[in-house]
């Protein structure tokens, strides 16, 4: 396996935190470990939205990058 991506890791942090939480006895320590899956799971849908227009940006430029050597080569 490779390494992880942050949004992975994110959602990886989040379901440990939902398990904790489903283990947890005490309600403090459940509402705790909520907060923190809630948290976590933020975190992984703003890396999502980063890699998305992390990979637009890439195909912007990269099309960009064409245009210009198409137009040097007329």
């Amino acid at each position: 396996m490779g390494t992880m991506t942050d949004r992975e890791t994110y959602l990886a942090r989040a379901a440990e935190a939902r398990s904790q939480a489903d283990a947890a006895t005490l309600d403090n320590v459940r509402d705790r470990c909520l907060r923190s899956e809630a948290a976590w799971s933020e975190m992984a849908a703003r890396a999502e939205r980063t890699e998305r227009m992390r990979e637009t940006l890439l195909a912007e430029k990269a099309k960009a990058a064409a245009a210009e050597e198409a137009a040097a080569h007329e």
